[in-house]
């Protein structure tokens, strides 16, 4: 089975790393990490899917598929993000909720 360029890009939000402490400050870089990491690659695969766009606009891509297949891992990788991004909210606010 072939692999698609890109595909397990939008991934990277799942990966976690390995942190050898206990300390807390070491977990919430290591998190911080993880976001930042996440959030570049979903960056960098918009940026892919806007200069194929772009490209088939030109008339420079003869291979339309690659391009729809681009946009919609682009639109995979959003919906992941703002999924995580409202868990956190979520997270964030069911903290502030709770009584000391």
């Amino acid at each position: 089975m072939s692999r698609i360029d890109g595909i397990g890009d939008g991934m990277a939000l799942l990966g976690t790393p390995s942190v050898s402490s206990n300390d807390g400050t070491d977990l919430v870089r290591a998190f911080g990490d993880v976001l930042e990491q996440a959030l570049d690659t979903v960056n960098d695969m918009q940026s892919r899917a806007d200069r194929l766009t772009e490209k088939l606009a030109a008339g420079e891509v003869s291979d339309i598929h690659q391009v729809m297949i681009a946009v919609e891992q682009v639109n995979l990788a959003l919906q992941l993000t703002m999924q995580v991004r409202n868990k956190i909210i979520e997270s964030y606010q069911e903290v502030m909720r709770m009584q000391i």
